[in-house]
């Protein structure tokens, strides 16, 4: 298959998924390095971002493919302590060729915790490892 054909994964639009978690110690901005407080970190929130929007299509991806991110554009909206449970969401907002642009959305109990957009290009993992590995002389 190739992914430069944009019809071949326009059916990737609307794919949605939400992971819950309990902020913890590790992902505190002390922890990461982003600041000296102890609360639910950007950096954290980012990755949980990314993870939640590549589990969104994974599954949906033909055998030896994957995505890789790109692009974030995110604002962080509210600080959560550590112990609180945060829910972190994605949906394929939209799909051009191979760049999927997601919205992505956290949340605790209390209400909004951040907000954006995320982008990913879908990749044949083989190849994209070959360029990189030629690219380093590898």
């Amino acid at each position: 298959m190739d992914v430069t054909e944009p019809r071949e994964f326009g059916q990737l639009a609307g794919k949605t998924r939400s992971r819950a978690v309990t902020v913890d110690g590790s992902m505190t901005a002390s922890a990461v390095g982003s600041g000296g407080v102890e609360v639910f970190s950007t950096p954290s929130m980012i990755l949980l971002f990314e993870q939640v929007a590549r589990d969104a299509v994974q599954e949906h991806l033909p055998q030896g493919y994957t995505t890789v991110g790109t692009k974030v554009d995110v604002k962080h909206l509210s600080a959560v302590p550590v112990g609180e449970k945060v829910t972190i969401s994605a949906i394929v907002d939209s799909v051009e060729g191979r760049k999927l642009i997601f919205r992505v959305e956290a949340s605790d109990r209390l209400g909004p915790v951040g907000k954006g957009t995320h982008e990913r290009l879908i990749v044949h993992l083989a190849k994209f490892m070959e360029k990189v590995s030629g690219k380093y002389g590898g």
